[in-house]
């Protein structure tokens, strides 16, 4: 229970940044949760391909999953446009 919270804290955090940082593509509190969370998972695939290693813990969590986010939220405000 206490790691689903965490998920979701880390989600909607990750989100909130991802929205602010790609403007006008936020989905609300719901929307922005979820595409935090598959941000995560999207950084979780993409970053070792890459090479990338962002440290350990909340705050290294955090930063993964909304580069994850970002890098969503662009591809789906591209779909969006077209």
């Amino acid at each position: 229970m206490g790691a689903l919270l965490v998920w979701l804290i880390v989600g909607a955090i990750a989100g909130w940044i991802a929205g602010l940082v790609v403007e006008g593509a936020g989905f609300g509190l719901i929307g922005n949760i979820v595409v935090g969370i598959l941000g995560s998972v999207v950084a979780g695939y993409l970053f070792p391909v890459l090479g990338i290693h962002i440290g350990a813990g909340l705050v290294g969590s955090i930063i993964h999953a909304a580069i994850g986010a970002i890098v969503l939220l662009f591809v789906l405000s591209l779909i969006r446009r077209a």
